[in-house]
């Protein structure tokens, strides 16, 4: 078999399984023998769904024959272990749920098995998605690779790992403070955070209630509108799931750059940023100026505290939703005398340092004495900062930013916690104010990836997908990971 298959594009799969010149079955033991041959290196997957896979497999292609089928149909995919897949083992890379079996699947799920999908398997994650580099997870690291020293970035790091390497045509993540777009900035993919509750969240293990958002990670941004496409829209299940429809998030793509107001956010561009990531940005909207797009320095000045605020609100709910680990109702259950000492030893056992520092941090915050003083000046922040983009959007129609601050670091680098909760400084005020923004690989610093990320107003996914489609357009980044071409 070719192959170049792992470098076709989601919809160019779509296309040979419509036209019958590959099966199903084909595919999928295609992206099952690339798993078994460079995951050990890589170590992206916590589960593969093989047996599974080929029975969906020969599904879609008995949909197939008889002409039906969408754009997904027989496409393979891989979903964060954090979201929900009937009977198939959902770890959330925790000890605490390493043997939990869901007896349902995630709504964004559901409908990717209604669309055709073929699930190869369970990706791994910073344990409970608590970290910016998957070297949190309670089983092993996943390795970027492009240099399997470096992180991939994280929480959603086997996701963007996977697709990187051509070990999935497309993943489904999470991001709760930019778990989606710091991956995908760091492995060279496309990544999406929709607007908050237009994905919805039943079935995704929670982290934080109010940020936490589910989307997609692809090779290329139309693939990515495509896959948005087949998860969004309201859902019952879901009392925060908005009511809109995600209508046509590719109809857009071919219109170009012209026309469009793109602001530059002036606090995005000081002390910490690498200087090949600041260039990459800079020439990013050089481009799209020679593009047609009006170029502005705007400010969103509350910036500065959005680390600060995210990092009350975000333990504080971790600490409210992480309290059924206890023992009794879900998980890991430790041996113990009695019940305190159950509920503690389980806790003790099967948390990890990053998951129980954020929990004890939440539970603070939370306390008697402390809720007004951190938790209620954190949300009043919040509102602050929303009303901040509010401000930018009156004048422009999106926002053009770096994704993080640095390329990927080596393992070990950012081994103090605040080092590492910084470099989601450019990620963290986005998922505060429940906006959708996409990251997209534009070069290489130092032989890493480099991506750059634009920001929308509120279910403005298709004009974030068209300045991006633009911008990738003309950058036109081919590069791939040595490791892709490994036979």
């Amino acid at each position: 078999m070719d192959m170049r298959l792992s470098e076709c594009s989601v919809a160019e799969l779509g296309r040979l399984l419509r036209e019958r010149e590959l099966s199903a079955a084909e595919l999928t033991e295609y992206y099952l023998e690339r798993i078994e041959r460079l995951d050990p290196a890589v170590r992206a997957y916590i589960s593969v769904l093989a047996d599974d896979a080929r029975s969906r497999a020969r599904g879609a292609d008995a949909t197939l024959s008889e002409g039906a089928g969408g754009p997904l149909t027989g496409v393979p995919a891989a979903l964060k272990d954090n979201i929900c897949l009937a009977g198939a083992v959902t770890t959330c890379a925790s000890r605490t749920l390493a043997d939990f079996r869901p007896p349902y699947s995630a709504t964004a799920a559901e409908k990717l098995l209604r669309a055709g999908a073929v699930v190869l398997g369970k990706l791994n994650m910073d344990e409970f998605a608590m970290g910016s580099s998957t070297e949190y997870s309670a089983f092993f690291p996943t390795h970027n690779p492009w240099d399997l020293a470096r992180v991939p970035g994280g929480s959603s790091g086997g996701a963007a790992a996977a697709v990187a390497v051509g070990m999935a045509p497309y993943a489904i993540g999470s991001d709760t403070g930019g778990s989606i777009r710091q991956p995908a900035s760091f492995c060279g993919v496309v990544g999406m955070k929709p607007t908050y509750g237009a994905v919805s969240r039943y079935g995704l293990v929670a982290f934080a209630s109010s940020l936490d958002q589910i989307g997609p990670l692809t090779r290329t941004v139309a693939d990515n509108a495509l896959v948005l496409a087949a998860i969004a829209g309201h859902d019952p299940k879901d009392s925060t799931s908005a009511p809109n429809e995600p209508g046509d998030y590719s109809a857009g793509l071919a219109e170009g750059a012209r026309g469009l107001k793109i602001g530059l956010p002036k606090e995005f561009f000081r002390a910490g940023l690498a200087s090949g990531v600041e260039k990459a940005v800079r020439d990013s909207a050089r481009r799209l100026e020679s593009l047609g797009a009006e170029i502005g320095e705007c400010s969103l000045p509350h910036m500065d505290y959005a680390i600060a605020a995210y990092y009350l609100i975000a333990p504080a709910e971790c600490s409210s939703n992480l309290a059924r680990y206890d023992g009794v109702r879900y998980g890991l259950r430790a041996p113990a005398a009695d019940m305190i000492d159950m509920f503690q030893a389980s806790r003790s056992a099967g948390f990890g340092p990053e998951v129980k520092r954020r929990v004890m941090l939440g539970t603070y915050a939370l306390s008697a004495g402390y809720y007004d003083a951190y938790y209620l000046q954190a949300q009043k922040l919040r509102t602050l900062i929303r009303q901040d983009y509010e401000r930018v959007f009156a004048a422009y129609d999106v926002i053009l930013s770096p994704t993080a601050p640095t390329a990927a670091y080596r393992f070990g680098e950012m081994s103090d916690p605040l080092s590492m909760y910084m470099g989601d400084i450019y990620t963290i005020p986005v998922n505060l104010a429940g906006l959708p923004a996409i990251s997209l690989p534009v070069g290489l610093t130092d032989g890493m990836p480099v991506g750059v990320q634009f920001i929308g107003r509120h279910f403005e996914e298709a004009l974030l997908y068209r300045a991006a489609f633009a911008l990738e357009q003309s950058v036109a980044f081919t590069a791939r990971p040595a490791l892709t071409e490994v036979d």
